[in-house]
């Protein structure tokens, strides 16, 4: 259920599936047109004063939110300008109607000059654009985007694919954008999300069970979305209740990753945290961590052996693994433990040559972690962002975190979630081994697969966000337990979004 509006997201298809089914129920489509329009015109109005206003329509219902616009700021005593990239002829539906209320003049796309404009309203293409922009729809970006004009998009910016975040040939940067109903990804996937600048969803008349009758399972990140999963402490807590993370370690020449792991998963609240690891990396790891307990073995049957206590509540495994024959049986055998594990780096590319014989052993309560590179070396899925990240949850049966700037987090049964808030600093060297001890730790204290992966980008994210300056991944595991004490205060408490 899109219990919460600003959070759901709805793609371009699901909307026009709303859309039609409110006008089944009754509602005219040019009263939500029209609502449309006031919603844009309420939001232009609350942040410029009267301009020179010039309204840019395309062929469809998106053109028709933008002949309201024009003749609500007209009415307004705005001085508006009113281009439409087809003769007004070649209008049907709901968009004619609109235009046939415009009572100003139409100026066409071919030969159109910005002149005195202040202020551009792109009302050509809406979310569901899937072609190139191109001829006179293209040059009329590119004349508006030389003069460097604000311009405010309805929907999406023109150009920029609801869907995916793609830019379909060229597109608008908008200084404000005002979608309805619901955000769409595209709002939230990159490039799109550089290109919308501020967003706004307003409210156009639909009830929200057609709404939920078409929700697809995806959102944008927040800690309403699994802050009540995390478990809190209370003077009768003890260790144990908070679960033993096992992070296993590589070999004595790359014990770093594997360090960084292990002490995020402590910091994020996991009771116990051990590092499993060869016994020549021993000593290494043990004159570097402290807090972190060492578990070592001697070959692949004390491996088994150590993994089999049953008082192991979670795995991490691939950090600085190194791709060998050994990591990979490691991989299968902390499959078949049936505790939760978390798969990165090293623990995926080893299957690059069979990933059939890892999706075979994987569960729902499973994470992956690649970025694109380890992605494409696992999947040969395609298309944008968020479909190839719900398409290989599908394929392999596990929870998959495809990192980046605009990571997605999906399951198997296609919920999905978009964290758009991570600062660019994170791409530095370890942080994803950070991330993955983070997701560790949460999934040792019980917290599912899916919640637990979101709280985990969330949580990374933030981290990186308090430390603001250039960071290296040593940094993050100090700030969390401030992050953690923000997220688990009430609403009103300090540094939690509303």
């Amino acid at each position: 259920m899109l219990e919460d509006r600003d959070l759901g997201l709805l793609t371009p298809r699901a909307m026009s599936r709303v859309d039609r089914a409110a006008m089944s129920a009754g509602i005219p489509g040019i009263r939500l047109m029209e609502n449309a329009g006031r919603a844009v015109v309420r939001e232009i109005v609350k942040r410029f004063p009267p301009s020179r206003t010039l309204v840019l329509c395309g062929p469809g219902n998106n053109g028709g939110d933008g002949f309201v616009v024009a003749r609500r700021l007209r009415e307004l005593g705005w001085p508006v300008r009113l281009a439409c990239l087809v003769p007004v002829a070649r209008l049907s539906g709901d968009a004619a109607l609109a235009a046939a209320r415009w009572p100003g003049p139409v100026e066409p796309f071919a030969g159109l000059d910005p002149g005195r404009a202040e202020l551009v309203v792109d009302a050509i293409f809406g979310a569901g654009l899937a072609r190139e922009v191109a001829d006179e729809a293209a040059r009329a970006i590119r004349k508006v985007t030389e003069r460097r004009l604000p311009v405010v998009a309805v929907d999406v910016p023109s150009g920029v694919d609801g869907a995916s975040g793609e830019v379909r040939g060229t597109a608008f940067r908008a200084c404000l954008t005002v979608t309805f109903v619901r955000a769409k990804p595209g709002h939230f996937l990159l490039p799109g999300r550089l290109l919308r600048g501020e967003l706004v969803v307003s409210d156009i008349g639909i009830d929200d069970r057609w709404v939920r009758a078409e929700d697809e399972g995806l959102r944008r990140s927040h800690p309403r979305l699994f802050r009540h999963l995390l478990p809190a402490r209370t003077p009768e807590s003890h260790k144990y209740r908070f679960g033993h993370l096992y992070v296993v370690g590589g070999p004595k020449a790359t014990t770093g990753a594997a360090r960084l792991a292990a002490l995020a998963g402590l910091r994020v609240g996991a009771g116990l945290v051990s590092v499993l690891c060869e016994a020549d990396a021993l000593e290494v790891y043990a004159c570097q961590l402290t807090t972190v307990m060492t578990k070592p073995f001697a070959d692949e049957t004390e491996f088994r052996a150590r993994i089999a206590d049953p008082r192991i509540s979670a795995f991490v495994f691939g950090p600085g693994a190194q791709i060998c024959p050994a990591t990979r049986a490691r991989t299968l055998e902390l499959l078949a433990s049936g505790r939760p594990v978390v798969l990165d780096a090293d623990a995926l590319s080893v299957f690059a040559d069979r990933p059939a014989t890892l999706f075979a052993a994987l569960r729902p309560d499973c994470v992956l972690t690649p970025h694109d590179g380890e992605y494409a070396r696992l999947f040969g899925c395609r298309g944008s962002r968020l479909e190839r990240a719900r398409e290989a949850a599908r394929l392999s049966g596990a929870v998959v975190l495809l990192k980046g700037a605009d990571t997605v987090v999906a399951a198997p049964d296609g919920r999905a979630v978009i964290q758009d808030e991570a600062p660019p600093t994170l791409a530095t060297a370890g942080t994803g081994d950070v991330l993955a001890g983070i997701l560790g730790g949460l999934l040792a204290q019980g917290v599912p697969a899916f919640e637990a992966a979101v709280a985990a980008t969330w949580i990374h994210a933030q981290a990186a966000a308090r430390i603001g300056r250039p960071l290296i991944a040593e940094d993050l595991p100090a700030v969390l337990p401030e992050v953690l004490a923000a997220l688990l205060s009430p609403p009103e408490g300090i540094g939690l979004p509303r």
